[in-house]
């Protein structure tokens, strides 16, 4: 039963890690397109649209357990793509802080790793809407 709770609350704290900073980009749009810009990340205009869309479905699939081994591996995608793409540590920009970069970047590792384990785990036992 314990790791029945356990499984199902770390996959909704990752639903959650995805679904609010999604719903965050609609707010703040003009200001994460911005910041993409700053990173020079190709596409901005149409990447922002289809990361809000990954970020809160994925996030909702995760919270409520539609999918989960197939949104794990989609989310763990879009967080190395984030990875390398947004907290670049290793490149300079202007107002830019490489110390809080770094952090993001090795936090998201940690993020990575943790819908890996998801994706392994799928089969067990755990509080969802699907078996799919």
């Amino acid at each position: 039963m314990i790791e029945q709770i356990a499984l199902t609350l770390g996959r909704c704290l990752l639903g959650l890690y995805f679904l609010l900073p999604g719903l965050s980009k609609i707010a703040g749009y003009a200001g994460t397109l911005a910041y993409m810009e700053l990173h020079n990340v190709p596409l901005s205009n149409l990447l922002l649209p289809v990361t809000i869309v990954l970020q809160v479905g994925g996030g909702l699939a995760l919270l409520l357990g539609y999918r989960i081994r197939d949104t794990a591996l989609l989310l763990a995608g879009l967080t190395i793509a984030i990875n390398i793409g947004m907290h670049d540590f290793w490149n300079t920009y202007p107002e830019v802080s490489s110390d809080r970069e770094t952090q993001n970047f090795v936090k998201n590792l940690a993020i990575f790793a943790g819908l890996l384990v998801l994706c392994s785990v799928h089969s067990l036992p755990q509080f969802r809407i699907s078996r799919a």
